[in-house]
């Protein structure tokens, strides 16, 4: 019996000047079906989810739906056609409540009705309690963290009830318990019948929840709609990259005798840290795990000076240190930090790849009465651009016209190029292809071994468990314990998880 899908993009094509983002790419869903969407940073992923989406007209080829053709116009003709999706950026208003976010397309349907914003509440509430999210629907999304950020756009897409929902990296700041709680909402979905689009450079999901999977290599497709099953780990990297993945792995670095580059005594913060307790040495990697809304991504903000601490210490190389700006933690006392939120806090959009990637070294490069040559500062960062593999037709080009991966690259290249002696990588692999997070990890490591102090906060379990030496636990704003890492992943993830239920079984039977 031939099952006639749900949607079909044929032979697509997208022309940008000067350069041909898709060739001849199809992609086939079948009713109840999770669909992988692989590729590298630069394959076309992102194009062509534009392209199914409304947001690009292709140059060449047909969408159908049904077996009957159809063109989009703009994103609200896919929406009206039942083809949702969760953007690897986030795409929502700050100004406007995590509810009103939620709702804003049937909003826009009846602009003119006054807004009944208890039901509208209400309505966002079901859809954050599928996600076990629980926040109140009234909040502004400006105050939100990235990862509450991508929980909200989730909840989104649910709610239009789409039959066709791609998602775009949507566990890319989620941790495993949160990322587990996901997995069961769109299994619900898949039986349901939504035909899912699931994108995603985390293989061991993709072989989890994905039943086909499509994939593209430098904008062709390297295999279509096959199924996953008799797929291993490396058939999908050959698909991907045109060879098997190279992996480095954990190994054992003693740091006990090396000095402490970053100590944290009793800290409290103005935004509710309480009693924080953390070291790390010259030359450690000390990984920093937890779930949303932990306080991990804030912590740092304070040690770069954004956020008042307002009891304890800080001390760095043995001496007390008052940080009171971002300009003070990097060239007093040589801090860096690769934001978690690139587009706000990690890149200027608007201007060049060279510009962004050299920002942070134009101060230690400027010559006499402040001269700077663009020549000196392409010598120093390019090492580093290249070794990421960053995709861009030039250095002048304009970040924000690159790829999301292409842009965590240059965010993370910048603090690499600028040496600094303590550098805090938030979620430093969001969006990155599995060929580029290796190297990145090598990276991290041989910063690590030429003295560099570094503190990675990831959600994501197996790369902590790949790259720290010790790996601190964060929930509620404080620490809860310190494992040192063996790289054994089952008893370290469990340990980890233990000192998360730990701490929330001790707050539940608490006297009241």
């Amino acid at each position: 019996m031939t099952i006639t899908p749900t949607f079909e993009a044929r032979r697509i094509e997208k022309r940008f000047p000067g350069v041909k983002a898709l060739d001849g790419v199809s992609l086939s869903l079948i009713p109840g079906s999770i669909h992988a969407l692989l590729g590298e940073n630069g394959a076309g992923k992102s194009t062509l989810i534009k392209v199914i989406t409304g947001y690009h007209r292709p140059t060449g080829g047909q969408l159908r739906i049904d077996g009957k053709e159809v063109q989009f116009s703009n994103t609200r003709d896919a929406v009206a056609h039942g083809i949702g999706v969760v953007h690897q950026e986030r795409n929502l208003i700050p100004r406007f409540s995590v509810a009103e976010n939620i709702h804003l397309e049937q909003m826009s349907r009846s602009a003119l009705k006054p807004i009944n914003y208890a039901e509208l509440n209400r309505s966002a509430r079901e859809w954050l309690d599928a996600l076990h999210f629980d926040i109140d629907p009234a909040t502004p999304v400006s105050e939100l963290s990235v990862a509450q950020m991508q929980l909200v756009e989730i909840a989104k897409a649910l709610s239009l009830k789409s039959r066709v929902l791609l998602l775009d990296e949507p566990t890319a700041s989620l941790t495993y318990s949160e990322t587990e709680g996901l997995f069961k909402i769109l299994y619900r979905l898949r039986d349901n019948g939504v035909s899912l689009v699931f994108v995603s450079h985390k293989l061991e999901e993709v072989q989890e929840i994905c039943d086909q999977v499509t994939v593209l290599r430098d904008g062709v497709n390297a295999c279509q709609s096959q199924p996953l099953k008799g797929l291993d780990r490396q058939d999908l990297v050959r698909f991907m990259i045109g060879r098997s993945e190279s992996v480095s792995g954990w190994y054992k670095r003693d740091t006990t005798e090396n000095p402490i580059a970053l100590e944290l005594k009793d800290v409290s913060t103005a935004i509710g840290h309480s009693g924080v307790n953390l070291c790390v040495r010259k030359g450690e990697i000390v990984g920093l795990y937890g779930l949303i809304g932990a306080g991990r991504t804030e912590l740092a903000k304070a040690i770069m000076g954004r956020i008042p601490v307002t009891a304890g210490e800080v001390q760095i190389f043995g001496h007390t240190a008052r940080i009171t700006s971002v300009a003070d933690a990097i060239h007093r006392h040589g801090l860096g930090y690769v934001s978690e939120d690139r587009k706000t806090e990690g890149l200027v959009l608007p201007h060049s790849v060279l510009a962004n990637a050299g920002i942070v070294v134009w101060k230690r490069l400027s010559g006499f009465m402040g001269s700077l040559s663009d020549t000196k500062i392409r010598d120093t960062v390019r090492p580093f651009l290249e070794r990421l593999e960053v995709k861009a037709p030039s250095l002048s080009q304009i970040v924000g016209n690159l790829s999301g991966g292409n842009q965590q690259k240059i965010s993370v290249a910048k603090w690499l190029a600028a040496g600094v002696k303590i550098l805090i990588i938030d979620e430093p692999s969001v969006g990155i292809d599995i060929k580029t997070k290796a190297y990145l990890h090598d990276l991290i490591r041989e910063l690590a071994n030429s003295g560099t102090a570094v503190i990675m906060i990831t959600s994501d379990m197996p790369e902590i468990v790949a790259v720290a030496d010790r790996i601190s636990v964060m929930d509620d704003y404080r620490i809860q314990g310190m494992i040192d890492n063996d790289g054994n992943y089952d008893r370290m993830s469990e340990g980890i998880m233990n000192l998360i239920h730990r701490e929330k079984n001790d707050r539940a039977v608490e006297p009241a």
